[in-house]
């Protein structure tokens, strides 16, 4: 229930932050231009205004706010003017609801387990405002990145050191191939976006975490990028790298020890 309640509030925030980071932008650029614009007084951030039907603008009740259940009792239509609602929006609360279970049966109802859960649902909301804006806000990434290194100063996850090595490791590594790359085509494969992620990842884990992060956003990146062009995804647009370090990380902050281990058993062999 939790899990689908903060859900609810990715959705929110995946369809707000971006707005809110262009607005701001624009506003930086004009005062650089020396450009007089008059101000906005409309209030839009995450909490105002209320959330509303994009269509008809009707303000949605609480009733119809209820994750999961108001978009099945209102069959995934507006009450007002019946368009269409996004299959989306249960599915990240859906899909919260399920990891967030996920991480309390593995790390418990601990400080751990809520670290682990903040985590996750930073992951879930970058994971889609990059896929939709190929933006990795940093408004997400560098204050994840210090909670990372605050949570092992207490060795929740793992040492202090390691963290801050992580962090280091997990910059410069996607940093190095970035430049690398450029170099070698004259072309920009990545975003720096993509560096504060897995730098915020190697933060959490720790360095021994980052090369298993690449390796597994390497092989989801060519399962699920292949399986999108199959299915008609133009190869010119340009791939997202972020949903894939962020289920890369995930999957090495509930499975990495397992799989590290199951791994030097393999190569023993």
């Amino acid at each position: 229930m939790l899990g689908t309640i903060i859900g609810s509030f990715l959705n929110v925030v995946v369809f707000r932050l971006p707005v809110m980071l262009e607005q701001d932008w624009k506003q930086q650029a004009n005062e650089i231009l020396g450009k007089d614009v008059e101000p906005d007084d409309r209030v839009f951030n995450l909490v105002s205004p209320n959330s509303h039907c994009p269509t008809c603008l009707h303000e949605i009740k609480p009733w119809e706010n209820i994750p999961l259940l108001s978009y099945t009792f209102l069959k995934g239509k507006c009450a007002y003017c019946g368009v269409s609602i996004p299959a989306r929006y249960p599915l990240v609360e859906l899909l919260t609801g399920i990891m967030t279970v996920v991480v309390v049966v593995v790390f418990g109802a601990t400080p751990l387990g809520l670290s682990a859960c903040i985590l996750t649902w930073a992951l879930i909301a970058l994971s889609v405002i990059d896929y939709d804006t190929q933006l990795l806000p940093d408004n997400i990434t560098l204050p994840l990145l210090w909670l990372g290194l605050a949570v092992n100063y207490f060795d929740l996850v793992t040492s202090l050191q390691d963290a801050f090595i992580g962090a280091c490791l997990g910059y410069l590594s996607l940093w190095s191939v970035f430049h690398l790359f450029k170099f070698v085509t004259g072309k920009e494969g990545m975003g720096y976006g993509d560096f504060k992620l897995l730098a915020m990842l190697g933060a959490w884990m720790g360095w021994q975490s980052v090369p298993l992060i690449i390796m597994l956003s390497s092989v989801a990146g060519a399962l699920i990028g292949g399986g999108l062009i199959a299915l008609g995804r133009d190869k010119a647009n340009p791939f997202s790298f972020g949903p894939y370090l962020a289920i890369a990380g995930w999957i090495t902050l509930i499975w990495g020890e397992d799989i590290t281990r199951s791994y030097l058993q393999f190569a023993r062999l």
